[in-house]
């Protein structure tokens, strides 16, 4: 198929930034242009590392792709290689060693016969650092680049051992750049060394990891660790005031011993976005917003764009709503470098989206900034704040159905007793366990109380913390590194004991500590900090509202063992030893020194017998239990965690009151210095009061703050901020905290009656000055910048800025009218940012109106034009327009007045025919602007308006038929007033008219009621204007006056005849026709889906009317289904749908070859190429293999398969590609099988030397040595020729010999004989090698003969042209070619003259002269090329001449009338 690359059908992909150019009008069913699925991305990469590309392409037939730059190539193999993924269709484009000078846009080419695709890249290549410490991380990133990178075990020790925090910094030392993948891979490693771990009951100590935290629940008998590793581009940096209450609740409900989270981190929920961003096209100096929803609250969420973080600043807005679901970025000011793709990342979970940034199609306003507006993504606008109230419900309700879930399973009565968590003192004694702090403290309750002191023991890498109680009974959980239970099947062994006091273990407020009844557990703790959550006493009496209790340096080894002698035995071991305490700077409490008493306390408080160990300093105790404790493991799903609960049935017994809990937690604020600030909580209970803190110190109402309370609405207002007011506030409420932060920023502020007054428009004339001032406030320093349409304004002529501390003037001197648009001015300083924005207008005079004036109307009675209004109305809207109007021929123009600023006029003065021309002049209040001059315009003389399109049937019914009709392409010039319709029944040539003459059709729709039932109607119509009736329409189709027929039914026998790999052919049958249900069918469409396809395509735009149809472009072996729907004037049918699929392939067929002149022995020459063509037929596609010799042929034969034949190749043969080679063709209705046999050779060398030999008279033997290729050629064979001396030529007296010799008979005596030998094979003959003379010749007389001598003819003539030249006509700009044949000798000099001058040096003329054919050729004839062309032919003996004329078709030309012939020779 040829195509036309003239059509250049330019149209926009579905691929944002893809620029598709289509080739040809028209494109064949199945084939396509090359289109990108997915583009290349810009790259961002430092210097010296590896930049990569990639695209997706389609189309049919395959595209091939190119890689170009624009401003330089991409010839350097070694540094840019293109490459093609299989596996992923990818096209690939690698830049190594990327420098700076590989900065460019790259371009993307995707070629096929049918169009192209081309897209765009951009690579920036950033500096590589000169910080000396930089050089040293890449010292370290290149030698472990050399141990693989990511496989580097080092790298996942290293991600294992760390915090969240420092994994950028991991990545990057060790070259790792996708940090989303190694998240993944780094959270199954843990789950991996857990499990492998946890098999031995032990749980590992790391000393590197210092970011997970305890809370010690301070009351109950309860702990719960968290662990704080989180993804740092989720921005959870902090367990929410929510999620603490709800935790807490969880553990109030239920009396948990123990609460864990499951995962080994802080582990994210499997966030998700209800909502995604959407792809954005905003117009240029215009804001972009992007929006989602999460299914749960996030307080950050990372936003990238092009490749990048983005921050919030000037630029980009990001912001939260409330409830932390809403995340919005705002991108302002957008330009065509912010196009790209942007995203939002949220945990593991991402989206994105385009924004497109379209230039601004008015050319007067480039550059110039718009009105700020927002754009938000097309389509349907959707509520996102519903849509977040409804999943906040969703997830309230979920948290409630498991809350609820708990305590219908636990129900009170089930197990007594209740547990205290001591660590083996007395009474009042509280000792803290905590595997990762600094510091231990001790907390006492009672002055006269002796501390105990807990130390954890450390095994290598791993460390057990164990609690013991020695006042109860005693329960024992093992806990792995991920809060899961390490024994599946948990059996609790305890001895029922005597009944103990209760212990203190906690402290209810900040001022004093309650008692609380429990057991003590045994559990072992990974790497857990506790937190305790209310006041901490010290030894000295001082409260310390830290909260926190972490261990010292100096460790102290406290260890409980348990040894199980039988199912109602438990015995446990305590060895403690002691270490220095003191009381560090912070006021948190460290451990002192032991004294004998508490070492004799832990002594006394034991029950059972004592045994001391010489080897330990620790006392052993036994203790029995009458019966275990049932504990469950119950897993709760909070909505943004899991958490491990661990719940004893005896502390079910009674569910108590969870207590307050927080609504709403403070939330952090940016106060304005001198403002008022204000800081909100909410409780779910009114009867509670709180207190507020700051920095520690609690906070009384006085002249700075205010503290309200409104129910359950706590509020501590800041009513004049100073910068002292910045810190760290608290409200404390029955135990329950929730902190914020306040900041008091000084940024730019204006006051605001100033800015009310500055946004203003300031309107000025041309030429005078325009004055905008403005105070403001602000911390020092503070800069000051003015712009005017975005472009920032320094101190020039016409340009003064005045600054001052509190304010700003700008003055701009003789304003042009260009100077109009917005007046910016901007503040900043280290606090913030402020703009204030005005307008300044500058008028003056309006530029004349648009033309060309277009006439609307040209009739005998009026000319109706119009125009556009004036491109810059000067700053004031058009009043008014003034007229004047001149007759063509005359010179005086005549004025018509002011007319309405509506720009067209109706010119009702005029006469029939003739033309007038118009001045229009725009008038505004600053003054009149110069005179737009139209075209000469004629008044209409009698044009009758064209004939309508035919008339088409909308609806028939018995009594009515309705009709609708399209307006005429040619109206005569002016309006159309109405419409005649006429009707004729059908064999009738009688045409009546519908409507009366007086009653136009104004409509271009009319219902014909005058039609009689079951006749058969025609319609035609005609239009009318201001000079009469036009000419008629083409009659509409026939239509019966019947009321609508019922759809047909289905077809049937619906079935394939025929299949094929690019078609298939249908029948079916007529469904029957029942009156009243379904009636005749007047025509079918057939439609097909392929099977990965939901949608169906119709493959007929009209209906058939046969029963038959071959639905063709099907690509070859894909599955599609098929249909059939009939149709009728009632509507369509039920789509009848076969059965099975149809597979796009012929029916199956057995091989077998076509071609029946296929050689089976071909001989070649060696280093010329083998070709073996077989045509064969086999359906389906068979498989295809060359065999040689029975072996598969070397890889240095190509192969190249089609649908019907195959061919084997060998580009350069060699003598060891002789054999026979074999096909077999094979698919799954059988094989078949052809040889052919190769030879390949060359022509022989010849035998060796030549000896004769006479053994019988009369006979000569003839003996050769052999030709050097005979070892390598068994079809070699001699042949010997004879010449006798005689006779003059050699006569072959053997041939085909395979031996070395030849005995020659019939040797006369008297005659002298020579022999050859040759050497032949399949190619050819060698060259002789000759014998020495036989036999002796007799001398004869010299044979004398007599030739007569010739006289030479004398063939020089002058020269004559044999075939004259002729007239010649050329269209414009094509090609002419003149030519004629001349003869003479010796050879003529030709020389052609056009117009009588030469033009054998003209390079515009191509001029030539082969064997007496003289031509000349015009490539592109002009009207320059025009008149007289004449050739002469001249030599010695004389000149001839002949002469033509050209003309030019297609412009106005001189014939030149001249009288041609052939002038006669002349002879010098």
């Amino acid at each position: 198929m040829l195509c036309s690359k003239a059509a250049a059908i330019r149209k926009r992909s579905k691929t944002p930034g893809v620029m598709i150019t289509q080739y040809v009008v028209n494109i064949p069913d199945g084939k396509s242009t090359p289109d990108f699925q997915c583009k290349p991305v810009p790259v961002t990469v430092q210097e010296g590392q590896l930049a990569v590309f990639k695209a997706v392409v389609t189309g049919d037939p395959k595209p091939e792709v190119s890689w170009r730059r624009a401003k330089g190539t991409v010839s350097d193999k070694d540094k840019f290689q293109s490459k093609y993924d299989e596996s992923t269709g990818e096209h690939i484009l690698e830049i190594h060693k990327v420098s700076a000078a590989e900065t460019d846009t790259f371009k993307c080419y995707a070629v096929n016969e049918f169009g192209k695709a081309v897209c765009t890249a951009t690579l920036s290549v950033t500096e590589a650092s000169t910080n000396p410490s930089d050089f040293r991380k890449l010292l370290r990133k290149s030698k472990v680049e050399k141990a693989g990178g990511e496989t580097d075990d080092r790298f996942w020790n290293a991600m294992l051992n760390a915090d969240r925090k420092d994994y950028e910094r991991i990545c990057a030392e060790f070259g790792v750049a996708d940090l989303h993948l190694v998240l993944k891979k780094l959270e199954e490693k843990k789950k991996e060394r857990m499990q492998n771990k946890c098999k031995d009951g032990v749980i590992p100590y790391d000393e590197d990891k210092t970011d997970k935290h305890g809370v010690k629940s301070v009351g109950r008998t309860k702990d719960f660790s968290i662990k704080g590793l989180m993804q740092k581009d989720t921005g959870l940096n902090q367990v929410d005031v929510e999620m603490a209450n709800l935790l807490e609740t969880v553990l109030n409900q239920t009396g948990a011993e123990e609460v864990n989270f499951l995962p080994t981190e802080f582990k994210l929920s499997n966030v998700d976005f209800v909502i995604r961003i959407q792809e954005i096209k905003a117009q240029e100096r215009e804001d972009a917003l992007f929006e989602c929803v999460l299914t749960h609250p996030l307080p950050k969420i990372t936003w990238m764009g092009k490749g990048r973080i983005l921050e919030d600043g000037e630029k980009y807005s990001i912001t939260m709503s409330d409830h932390k679901l809403i995340h919005r970025l705002l991108i302002r000011d957008c330009k065509q470098l912010d196009k790209g793709i942007y995203s939002a990342v949220a945990g593991i979970t991402s989206c994105s989206a385009w924004l497109v940034v379209e230039a601004d199609c008015d050319p007067t306003s480039a550059g110039k900034k718009k009105p700020r507006k927002t754009t938000l993504a097309g389509g349907a606008q959707i509520d996102l704040e519903k849509v977040a109230k409804e999943q906040q419900i969703k997830n309230s309700e979920e948290m409630e159905k498991i809350l609820a879930a708990i305590k219908a399973k636990h129900q009170p009565g089930q197990l007594k007793g209740e547990k205290i968590l001591t660590a083996g003192g007395r009474d009042g004694e509280i000792t803290s366990v905590n595997g990762l702090g600094k510091n231990a403290g001790v907390v006492k309750n009672k002055p006269d109380a002796a501390n105990a002191s807990v130390q954890s023991e450390l095994t290598g890498s791993k460390e057990k913390v164990k609690i013991k109680n020695s006042g109860g009974d005693e329960t024992v959980t093992k806990l792995d590194v991920s809060g899961c239970v390490t024994k599946t099947d948990m059996q609790r062994i305890a001895d029922q004991s005597k009944t103990k006091k209760h212990t203190k273990s906690g402290q209810v407020d900040s001022d004093k500590a309650t008692e609380s009844n429990g057991k003590s557990s045994d559990v072992e703790l990974n790497q857990t900090e506790m937190f305790a959550t209310n006041q901490v006493t010290d030894p000295d009496g001082n409260k310390n509202f830290s909260g926190s209790v972490r261990r010292s340096k100096q460790t102290k080894k406290v260890q409980w063992k348990d040894h199980i002698s039988d199912p109602n035995e438990l015995e446990s071991d305590y060895e403690a030893s002691d270490s220095d305490g003191e009381e560090d700077s912070t006021g948190q409490v460290k451990h002192p020194r032991c004294s004998k008493r508490s070492k004799k306390a832990v002594s006394d408080r034991s029950d059972s017998d004592e045994t001391e160990d010489a080897t330990s300093s620790a006392k052993h105790t036994r203790r029995k239990r009458q019966g275990p404790l049932i504990e469950d493991l119950v897993i709760v799903w909070t909505g943004f965690l899991f958490l491990s609960v661990t719940v004893p049935n005896s502390s079910l017994l009674s569910m108590l009151d969870p207590g307050v809990q927080f609504i709403c937690g403070l939330s952090d604020v940016s106060a304005i210095i001198n403002e008022t600030a204000e800081l909100t909580c909410k409780l779910d209970s009114e009867d509670c009061e709180g207190a507020w803190f700051r920095d520690g110190k609690k906070i009384s109402p006085d002249d700075n703050f205010t503290i309200t309370k409104d129910g359950a609405i706590h509020k501590l207002v800041i009513i004049r901020c100073t910068e002292e007011h910045s810190g760290k506030y608290r409200f404390e409420a029955d135990g329950r905290k929730t902190e914020a932060m306040i900041n008091v920023k000084d940024p730019p502020r204006f006051d605001p009656e100033d800015l009310s007054a500055f946004t203003e428009p300031v309107t000025v004339k041309v030429g005078h000055h325009a004055i905008f001032k403005l105070h403001f406030v602000g911390y020092a320093p503070i800069k000051i910048q003015w712009y005017r349409e975005g472009e920032e304004l320094h101190d020039d002529n016409n340009t003064k800025i005045e600054k001052s501390a509190n304010h700003s003037r700008l003055l701009l001197s003789r304003c042009q009218r260009k100077d109009t648009g917005e007046i910016k001015i901007k503040l900043k300083n280290e606090h913030g940012f402020i703009e204030a924005i005005s307008q300044l207008i500058a008028l003056d005079k309006p530029t004349p109106p648009l033309g060309p004036a277009e006439v609307t109307e040209s009739s005998v009675l009026c000319i109706e034009f119009r125009w556009r209004p004036p491109k810059d109305d000067g700053g004031s809207p058009v009043t008014n327009y003034i007229m004047e109007r001149q007759q063509v021929g005359r010179n005086t123009w005549k004025k018509i007045g002011e007319i309405p600023g509506v720009p067209c006029y109706r010119d009702t003065d005029v006469d029939r025919g003739r033309k007038y021309c118009y001045r229009i002049r725009a008038v505004t209040a600053e003054g009149t602007s110069e005179v737009l001059e139209t075209d000469d315009m004629q008044a209409g003389t009698l044009a009758f308006p064209g004939p309508p399109a035919p008339p088409k049937v909308v609806s028939a019914y018995d009594d009515c038929i309705n009709l609708s009709w399209s307006s005429p392409s040619n109206t005569g010039g002016s309006r159309i007033l109405g419409y005649i319709l006429e009707k004729r029944k059908k064999g009738s040539n009688l045409w009546t008219v519908v409507n009366a003459m007086d009653e136009l059709i104004k409509e271009k729709k009319y219902a014909v009621k005058d039609v009689v039932a079951g006749m058969e109607y025609e319609f035609r119509v005609t239009a009318i204007n201001l000079s009469g009736t036009g000419e008629f329409s083409n009659p509409s189709e026939f239509v019966f006056a019947r009321d609508p027929k019922k759809p047909p039914g289905k077809v049937t026998g619906l079935k394939v005849t025929e299949t094929s790999y690019n078609h298939m052919v249908l029948t079916w049958t007529k469904p029957e026709e029942r009156e009243g249900i379904q009636d005749e069918a007047k025509g079918y469409f057939v439609e097909i889906r392929q099977a990965d396809c939901i949608e169906w395509s119709r493959c007929n735009g009209a209906p058939i009317i046969t029963t038959s149809f071959s639905v063709k472009g099907l690509k070859s072996m894909d599955i599609y289904w098929v249909r059939v729907i009939a149709t009728n004037d009632g509507g369509e049918s039920a789509p009848e749908e076969l059965a099975n699929y149809v597979i796009a392939m012929p029916s199956p067929v057995r091989p077998k070859f076509t071609n029946h002149k296929m050689k089976s022995f071909m001989v070649v020459r060696a280093g010329n190429s083998v070709r073996i063509t077989v045509n064969f037929e086999a359906s389906p596609r068979p498989v295809i293999m060359w065999l040689k010799d029975n072996v598969p042929v070397a890889k240095r034969a190509t192969i190249s398969n089609s649908d019907g034949s195959s061919q084997l190749l060998i580009p350069s043969s060699e003598r060891s590609d002789s054999g026979i080679y074999s096909i077999v063709v094979k698919n799954l209705a059988g094989q078949e099988t052809f040889s052919t046999e190769v030879r390949v050779t060359d022509d022989p060398k010849p035998p060796g030397p030549v000896e004769l030999e006479e053994n019988v008279p009369g006979t000569v033997t003839v003996i050769w040595e052999p030709s050097p290729d005979e070892k390598r050629d068994d079809r070699l064979h001699y042949t010997v020729s004879k010449l006798d001396s005689t006779k003059r030529t050699w006569t072959t007296v053997a041939d085909r010999l395979f031996n070395n010799k030849f005995t020659v008979c019939n040797i006369m005596h008297g005659r002298e004989y020579h022999f050859r030998v040759y050497a032949k094979n399949d190619m050819g003959i060698s060259t002789p090698s000759e014998s020495p003379t036989w036999g002796m010749e007799k001398k004869r007389e010299k044979f004398v003969v007599n030739v007569p001598t010739r006289k030479d003819c004398d063939l020089r003539c002058a020269p004559t042209f044999i075939v004259p030249l002729k007239l010649h006509t050329a269209p414009r700009g094509y090609e002419c070619y003149m030519s004629c044949a001349v003869k003479g000798n010796p050879k003529p000099h030709i020389t052609w003259y056009r117009n009588h001058i030469s033009i054998n040096t003209n390079t515009n003329y191509y001029i030539s002269d082969t064997y007496g054919v003289c031509s000349m050729l015009i490539l592109r004839v002009g009207l320059k090329d025009m008149g007289e062309y004449t050739i002469t032919a001249e030599n010695a003996l004389g000149r001839a001449e002949c002469s033509t004329v050209l003309s030019v078709r297609g412009e106005k030309e001189k014939h030149l009338h001249l009288n041609l012939k052939d002038r006669s020779e002349k002879a010098y």
